[in-house]
């Protein structure tokens, strides 16, 4: 990574030892694929955990934000540590703290414990998550690098599939705790794995940026409270109104101070590219849309229709089976449709998709009125997650590459946070848990904004460059 005031740092070594191809995407898709599973795998589990913990609606969605938050915060000062003090290494440090935070969610019995528990994963998900990639596009050639991130993004669509699924079937045969358990053994092989298979790179020395770390992380933290606090609390009370007027004036503090500081956590020159621009925008709608709709559909079949946790995450997979399907090939062919095409086309039917759903949802609506929508909206997933990826690193430089996901990757987990707060305040302003009625006159509204801010997405994909 470089900065104005900065020199240009070393070009990677040209002798490394070549990994196998396979073995590489093992020990980057292993950890990738569980960080992924936990953003969804609570889903299925809430309404089970709600009763269980004694946990309230705001609980529920904190569940979810302990996660995103910390993990959009920390992102980019993990990318600048991994530069610093070495890729792998921090990418170990990630999973071995990920991974002992699953095991004190899995032993939470009060909401705060588990809050807790899921805030010091996101910590350690930081870690992984953007190394991941960085990591993944520095051992193979290029001429390989759009498949490569294509299998990334099928794998992350994996944990997107089977997160429901696996959430569901935990609870209905063991019980809710041993959805963090199994992290456990998984987080040991993946840092096994590695040590044994990854080299170890910087992209440069760069000094850390304390100040813009608090003031992101505050920033964020204030501003996704005070969605959360939304409805309860009246949108024009003193508490609401402070927290959301105190967390956009430090977002803004932060990018002023990205603009004087000149060892910055996030160069705001990489922004004077119009690809990666844009395509963080795209970023930003697609998971707010997305991931705030997945919330509250995950808990409809339980909630309305009456199904186990099991069923209702089975009912989920035509919607979040398809990524890992339609996501590699999106990377194999990437070169030859163009990002643009595939971006754009993948919002454009994950779009229809979330505002059929929402049109279609009644309280005495069957499957089959959904199906088709669920297959729709994956189908849009499935296109979206590896050309975004990849439009996001060849958007900048090699040096770049490291902040440049860390960016990309922060700027998802915001949409995620922000995404689930502003939907389920909309949820909740319109409906609630009382009766099934009550939950579909709240769910309608709130995807069908989901699927307004996708299709925001669609419009503005039109204008990223023409990349193969």
């Amino acid at each position: 990574m470089t900065t104005l005031a900065t020199p240009p740092a070393p070009a990677a070594p040209k002798t490394r030892t070549p990994r196998p191809l396979a073995a590489v995407i093992a020990a980057v898709g292993i950890p990738t694929f569980m960080v992924t599973l936990d953003n969804l795998v609570v889903t299925t589990a809430l309404p089970v955990i709600k009763s269980e913990l004694g946990a309230s609606l705001t609980d529920l969605q904190w569940f979810v934000n302990a996660y995103t938050l910390p993990f959009a915060a920390f992102l980019l000062t993990a990318a600048a540590l991994g530069d610093r003090l070495g890729r792998r290494r921090l990418y170990i440090g990630g999973l071995i703290v990920f991974t002992l935070a699953s095991a004190a969610a899995a032993l939470a019995t009060e909401p705060w414990m588990l809050t807790a528990a899921r805030a010091v994963q996101g910590l350690g998900g930081a870690a992984v998550a953007p190394l991941s990639l960085t990591l993944l596009a520095q051992a193979v050639p290029d001429r390989l690098r759009s498949a490569a991130v294509g299998i990334w993004g099928g794998i992350s669509g994996l944990g997107v599939a089977v997160g429901p699924v696996v959430g569901g079937a935990v609870v209905e045969g063991l019980h809710w705790s041993f959805i963090f358990w199994l992290n456990v053994p998984v987080g040991v092989v993946a840092v096994v794995l590695a040590v044994t298979i990854l080299s170890e790179s910087r992209g440069g020395a760069r000094k850390l940026d304390p100040l813009g770390l608090v003031l992101a992380a505050a920033g964020m933290l204030l501003l996704v409270w005070g969605i959360v606090d939304g409805p309860g609390h009246g949108w024009t009370s003193a508490r609401v109104l402070g927290m959301l007027i105190a967390g956009g004036g430090l977002l803004i503090a932060f990018l002023a101070w990205q603009q004087r500081n000149t060892t910055p956590m996030l160069p705001l020159t990489l922004f004077r590219s119009r690809g990666f621009s844009l395509v963080s925008l795209v970023t930003l709608t697609f998971s707010a849309g997305a991931f705030g709709s997945v919330f509250l559909l995950a808990q409809f079949f339980q909630v309305v229709q009456g199904l186990s946790p099991l069923e209702a995450g089975v009912r989920t997979l035509p919607w979040t089976a398809a990524p890992m399907i339609i996501a590699p090939l999106a990377g194999i062919f990437a070169d030859r449709i163009g990002l643009r095409t595939l971006i754009v086309a993948g919002q454009v039917s994950l779009a229809a998709g979330v505002l059929w759903i929402g049109l279609a949802t009644t309280a005495t609506a069957s499957y089959g009125d959904l199906v088709v929508a669920f297959a729709l909206a994956g189908i849009g997933m499935g296109l979206t997650f590896a050309p975004i990826s990849t439009m996001a690193l060849a958007s900048v430089s090699e040096q770049q590459r490291g902040v440049a996901s860390g960016a990309n990757n922060t700027i998802r987990e915001l949409g995620v946070a922000v995404g689930v707060a502003a939907l389920a305040s909309i949820f909740t302003s319109n409906g609630g848990y009382t009766s099934p009625q009550s939950f579909v006159d709240g769910l309608r509204p709130a995807v069908i904004a989901g699927a307004l801010i996708i299709a925001a997405g669609a419009l503005i994909g039109l204008w990223l460059p023409r990349r193969r």
